[in-house]
């Protein structure tokens, strides 16, 4: 590789609002900072709601039984 032209590579930090720090290498060199991270996303931590638990699927599902029963 040719030298000078290349793009530092070198550790950063990123930091969520939850207060999880992760240290990984890029580019950008400077500190960022996180909305949403993969220790507080709710996929990840297992607290995802489902669309049935609103009761959606169940008003949808009477209401079109109910005309599909005539």
């Amino acid at each position: 590789m040719k030298k000078g032209i290349h793009p530092k590579y070198e550790a950063m930090s990123a930091t969520c609002t939850c207060g999880a720090t992760h240290e990984f290498k890029s580019t950008l060199t400077k500190q960022i900072h996180l909305d949403i991270c993969s220790s507080c996303h709710p996929f990840y931590t297992g607290k995802q709601k489902e669309a049935s638990t609103g009761g959606r699927v169940d008003r949808f599902k009477k209401r079109f039984t109910a005309r599909t029963a005539r």
